[in-house]
């Protein structure tokens, strides 16, 4: 009876969340790689040896060859890499870090696909009215799918756990078709992505619910930070904008970022990439891995006037709560585990757009049956009748 109940459970959602599940297993593999094929199509073009025995201008120089101040501004260890600064998240300019001139923007096709993917992924590509309603739909599809990938394997154990009774289960069957094919694949498939899927899924119902993620701190025993919460101006104040009283336009102030640069790039050895946040105080983000690899990453926040550090946040000083938001986050990509972790949670996302198919057919088949016996049944009983 407890077998029967979970089963119709574990229907019922499938037949719920089914179409918006594959949707987002779909979007969710192409965006697997999204990282690099951005910074591929973005740096490549404008990688090039640096000249013979030449020097990278200094923070404060490259920043005055730009006609406006930009956001964010960084800078790789490789020397082949450009200049990156950042006007919010709609425009990038490339520079050359030996010149200062500019290089380019990046490749808007490939920023626009990756959008519509996301919008997708995230809300369904609704528009940004009905936006709240688009996540409603999918955080509520990503708990029945915890819920599918939860109950999944307690339907898939044979009463009697025997090699010959597993292997059936864990193997693709040959010449099988209909019924029977569909359920072998979506019982071979959900196995061997059942724990990868778990970590993926659970990982967005974090990111989709607030009492998810405080869940998340009170099981680690820890205070969740406040929603919001942004800083302010801060120690060394904000980069002062083009403007000024009546009309005039003021250049921004870049006095003090060399010292602060220099200060960031001796606080860890073997970084690949510092970015500064140039809204605010001086605020730099120091990465040794792949840029998904949250224990490899460092805030270091420094007093622009006066040199001193007004904060230092490596992985290993964060709560446990938010060491383990922050794996959340990119677990959810894969990103956490580097390459390796990116391959595997691509094609467990693929696989489970293959047992939303797979489970869709299931039941669909089942319904047909049905209809097909209660149709007999019909016709038997007008038989009797005559």
């Amino acid at each position: 009876m407890l077998r029967k109940g979970l089963f119709w459970i574990h229907l019922t959602a499938g037949v719920s969340a089914g179409l918006v599940v594959f949707i987002m297993c779909v979007t969710g593999a192409l965006l697997g790689f999204e990282r690099q094929i951005v910074a591929w199509a973005d740096r490549g073009p404008y990688r090039s040896a640096p000249p013979t025995g030449a020097q990278k201008l200094d923070v404060e120089t490259l920043l005055a060859k730009l006609p406006e101040a930009p956001s964010t501004l960084t800078l790789r260890s490789d020397p082949a890499e450009p200049a990156e600064a950042g006007y919010g998240r709609e425009r990038t300019v490339y520079l050359n870090p030996y010149t200062g001139s500019i290089l380019g923007e990046g490749s808007k096709g490939i920023h626009d696909f990756f959008q519509q993917v996301t919008n997708w992924h995230r809300w369904l590509a609704t528009s940004t009215e009905n936006r709240a309603a688009g996540r409603a739909v999918t955080g509520a599809c990503n708990l029945l799918f915890l819920l599918l990938i939860l109950s999944g394997p307690f339907l898939w154990l044979p009463r009697r756990f025997s090699w010959q009774h597993v292997k059936p289960i864990l193997t693709f069957r040959r010449r099988l078709s209909g019924k029977a094919r569909d359920f072998n694949w979506h019982n071979v498939v959900g196995i061997w992505t059942a724990i990868p899927l778990a970590v993926i899924v659970a990982s967005s119902v974090v990111m989709s619910y607030g009492w998810a993620n405080n869940l998340l701190y009170t099981l680690t025993g820890t205070q969740a930070p406040q929603q919001g919460a942004r800083a302010g101006g801060g120690p060394g104040g904000p980069v002062p904008r083009a403007g000024g009283q009546r009309g005039e336009r003021r250049p921004p102030n870049y006095a003090g970022l060399n010292a602060a640069w220099a200060r960031a790039e001796s606080q860890v050895s073997g970084y690949r990439s510092i970015s500064l946040r140039l809204e605010g105080p001086a605020v730099f983000t120091i990465d040794s891995g792949s840029g998904g690899q949250p224990d490899k990453r460092a805030t270091l926040t420094i007093n622009r006037r006066t040199g001193e550090i007004a904060s230092w946040e490596p992985f290993s000083s964060l709560n446990a709560g938010r060491r383990l938001r922050s794996f959340a986050r990119f677990a959810h990509t894969g990103e956490a585990g580097g390459i390796p972790g990116q391959i595997v949670a691509s094609a467990a996302t693929a696989s489970a757009a293959f047992l939303a198919y797979t489970g869709i057919a299931l039941a669909f088949r089942r319904l047909l049956a049905w209809r097909a016996r209660r149709s007999s049944r019909e016709r038997e009983t007008a038989a009797v009748a005559m």
